[in-house]
């Protein structure tokens, strides 16, 4: 044989081994990887910040102007209702109340004095009258009667009856005395009205003075302390500010969202930066029933299931996880790993994936159910056990191989 045909040979059968490698590699097909779909837990959560928060804040302030002599509570301290916090300086409107209550005393005394000797007094000015009216009378009559008879001139009967007119007058006013002295008498009246008057304005001197000491509405717990011993205070100048007992709140701003997945009683982890080994538990409390335009967030609080932790503080940042739903057993499946719906119109609930069967990648529809950031659970479509195809490159038919140590299984992912 010539080497012409020696090389020829050579050639040929290069070509054919070529030929045969390639339709080998055609045969196995392309590598890809792939996932096993398998039943595994999934859980969906949301997690952002939030703030501690009392029910209600109160800011405690004095009514009148006055110097501060007391100070009674530090920031931080607990109070309890009707406890003194702030007391300003009373030298003055106790001296306004000792005034007051001694007038009161005065007007009473009055008053008394009308009822007892003042009466006994007008009644025996009365009897006094009467006696000398009577006796008038008769002086009257009998002047009377000897005129009749010429002993008496009409100069002395005149003299008689003007007696008479003095002792009726007389009379007439001991019997008015008598009548003002009386329960419903002016002067009883008048006394009566002068000791009201006296009550009230000792009322008003003994509430002027309890306006001097500033007190704790309810249980509380101070949070800023803004007055100092000796200081002028006005009315409307906040002094103090307190945070009013009751069950602690925490309260976060959502975005919109996220809105679809919370609802009231899921339960929430809370941990704070500071204390990131003592996380406790909350559970959704309430959800605003509108949206802050401004933020494009929704207002949701949040209540503790047992005795918030010592180190809260009002106004602290912590970080809220929420569970908004679970499986306990699904088919998951990597969000990566969908293609798209079958006809292109985006829906919820249905999309594609490229299922290794019989060597070739087929196009399947499956129906999903709960979803997380990077995973999904699979209702339809799917069984445990299918081998879903990665990678954007593979085409529906195309021969495909799996690659060594695979498939695998994805993780469950949980939404932040």
């Amino acid at each position: 044989m010539t080497r012409h045909a020696k090389t020829l040979l050579w050639l040929v059968a290069l070509a054919l081994l070529a030929a045969a490698v390639g339709s080998w590699w055609w045969w196995r097909g392309m590598a890809a990887e792939a996932s096993t779909v398998r039943s595994a837990p999934l859980v969906r959560t949301l997690q952002f910040s939030a703030r501690v928060a009392s029910l209600s804040r109160v800011e405690i302030g004095s009514t009148v102007t006055g110097r501060v002599a007391q100070v009674l509570v530090d920031e931080g301290a607990q109070v309890r209702q009707g406890q003194r916090l702030v007391q300003l300086e009373t030298d003055e409107q106790r001296a306004a109340l000792a005034q007051a209550v001694a007038a009161e005393q005065q007007a009473q005394a009055r008053l008394a004095g009308l009822r007892s000797s003042g009466r006994s007094a007008a009644q025996a000015a009365l009897a006094q009258a009467n006696a000398t009216l009577a006796a008038a009378r008769h002086s009257f009559a009998r002047a009377q009667q000897l005129l009749t008879e010429g002993f008496y001139s009409a100069a002395q009967l005149d003299e008689a009856r003007r007696a008479l007119g003095v002792a009726q007058a007389q009379q007439d006013s001991a019997q008015a005395q008598v009548q003002a002295n009386a329960d419903a008498g002016t002067e009883v009246v008048q006394a009566q009205a002068q000791v009201a008057l006296a009550r009230a304005a000792t009322a008003a001197a003994r509430a002027r003075l309890a306006q001097l000491a500033l007190l704790a509405p309810t249980d509380a717990r101070v949070l800023l302390r803004a007055v100092e011993p000796g200081q002028i205070v006005q009315p409307g100048k906040a002094l103090l500010s307190l945070a009013l007992a009751g069950p602690t709140q925490l309260v976060a701003q959502v975005d919109e969202r996220f809105l679809d997945q919370l609802q009231t009683g899921q339960s929430a982890t809370v941990v704070a930066d500071a204390f990131a080994a003592q996380r406790f538990a909350a559970r959704v409390l309430s959800i605003a029933p509108a949206v802050d335009a401004q933020r494009g967030a929704i207002e949701v609080k949040f209540v503790l299931d047992a005795e918030a932790p010592a180190y809260l503080r009002e106004d602290m940042t912590l970080s809220v996880e929420v569970e908004t739903a679970r499986r306990d057993s699904a088919l998951v499946l990597p969000l990566a790993l969908l293609r798209g719906p079958l006809d292109g119109k985006a829906q919820s609930d249905q999309d594609t994936v490229l299922v290794l069967q019989d060597g070739h990648a087929q196009l399947r529809t499956v129906r999903l159910g709960l979803r997380t950031l990077d995973a999904v659970e699979v209702l339809d479509g799917l069984v445990a056990g299918a081998a879903v195809l990665h990678g954007g490159a593979l085409q529906p038919g195309q021969r495909v191989r799996v690659k060594p140590n695979q498939p695998s299984q994805p993780t469950p992912a949980v939404e932040r």
